[in-house]
């Protein structure tokens, strides 16, 4: 008997326009001026390249080659400015930090659920201390949110555990909040100040680091709802051809 193709077939991913008008329809709801900055990035780059091409005597040229260029400028645009939307309706809300370490990119291993809670005395999770974590080849990174003693805390006996479970593995520790005091970042800030960091371990040392941290469990939590940062860029290697 033939097998139904229609039920075994796998579904059919979006394409690269799809995935840019899900995103713009996404970004709009956030940031209703976006469709401004990206005509401002199309208009200014063609405008430069064009302008150069006249100098060269090669205008027409020029414009061929400004289309695409200035297109790609403007879907920078909307990148940037439908990431910081996604982290800007984030802050604040209880899972926030862990929302964001999901969007790290490069092998980075991340869950939006925390690895340690000390429990809201108001019975509101918007008073809980939370930590995340997030394990790639610089080491350990936990990241503490919510009232700045409680959450302090609750970080500095989190690293503990963690260097006893993971000995010579390196532990960096944030805590989201504003300020200018070592170890403070705003979630705007904190996958970037992440990705940056120096890579120390192989690949094969992260697995087996992520495993045995794994061991210890995690809490359950209800991610933030509101855009993922994660989604809020187009897929590039869709973009560019697999």
């Amino acid at each position: 008997m033939a097998k139904d193709s229609s039920s075994t077939a796998a579904p059919k991913k979006p394409g690269r326009i799809a995935q840019l008008r899900t995103v713009l329809q996404q970004s709009k709801a956030l940031d209703p001026k976006i469709v401004w900055w990206m005509a401002g990035a199309f208009v200014l780059t063609l405008a430069v390249i064009v302008g150069i091409g006249w100098l060269v005597n090669w205008p027409v040229y020029a414009a061929i080659l400004g289309l695409p260029l200035a297109a790609l400028a403007a879907t920078i645009v909307m990148s940037r400015r439908a990431e910081g939307a996604a982290y800007a309706k984030l802050e604040g809300q209880p899972g926030a930090a862990g929302a964001a370490l999901t969007s790290l990119r490069g092998g980075w291993f991340t869950s939006s659920e925390p690895v340690a809670v000390e429990g809201a005395r108001s019975g509101s999770m918007a008073d809980a201390a939370l930590v995340y974590r997030a394990v790639g080849r610089p080491g350990v990174v936990l990241v503490a949110e919510g009232p700045e003693a409680r959450a302090q805390r609750l970080l500095l006996a989190e690293k503990k555990r963690t260097e006893r479970v993971a000995p010579g593995v390196p532990v960096t520790v944030y805590r989201v909040g504003s300020g200018k005091e070592e170890g403070v970042v705003e979630i705007r800030k904190l996958t970037s100040k992440v990705q940056r960091m120096r890579a120390t371990l192989s690949k094969d040392d992260v697995l087996k680091v992520n495993q045995r941290l794994r061991a210890l469990g995690g809490v359950k939590l209800p991610v933030p709802q509101g855009i993922d940062p994660a989604r809020a860029r187009p897929d590039r290697k869709g973009m560019r051809g697999r």
